[in-house]
């Protein structure tokens, strides 16, 4: 792992958190997408190589949904980007570390990504992830 990507914060609404987010950071977002596979959209702000990035649920089954409801807005997960997700993905498993993910999928803001259970990493999730690769 070469450095934090992004942290990832569950919100209830975009709109309302994107202002709060700006006043704090003192700059604007750059970019808002939605991840159709995880039913979730995402608002993204750029603090020196950091990214913060802010996770609305578009579904009451949306995993961002279950986590507001059972702990309420706030931190979700950390990521970390690493240069080969696939090789990071077997070495933790070697070491005896549960993944939620064994095979990359497609994350937002370009990236691809895999998610280590939490209960492997004293409860913070931990996402890893990588820059999608060049058709």
């Amino acid at each position: 792992m070469n450095k934090v990507e992004h942290i990832g914060i569950a919100v209830k609404s975009l709109k309302d958190s994107e202002i709060i987010f700006q006043d704090i950071l003192g700059t604007e977002s750059y970019k808002m997408e939605s991840v159709t596979s995880e039913n979730v959209n995402t608002l993204f702000f750029q603090l020196g190589e950091t990214k913060i990035e802010l996770l609305e649920a578009t579904s009451e089954d949306s995993p961002i949904a279950k986590f507001i409801e059972k702990k309420g807005e706030g931190l979700h997960h950390i990521a970390f980007h690493v240069d080969d997700i696939q090789e990071k993905i077997e070495e933790l498993k070697e070491k005896g570390y549960r993944m939620i993910h064994d095979v990359p999928k497609a994350g937002a803001d370009d990236k691809i990504i895999a998610f280590m259970h939490p209960k492997s990493s004293n409860g913070v999730l931990v996402e890893l992830c990588a820059d999608k690769p060049k058709d």
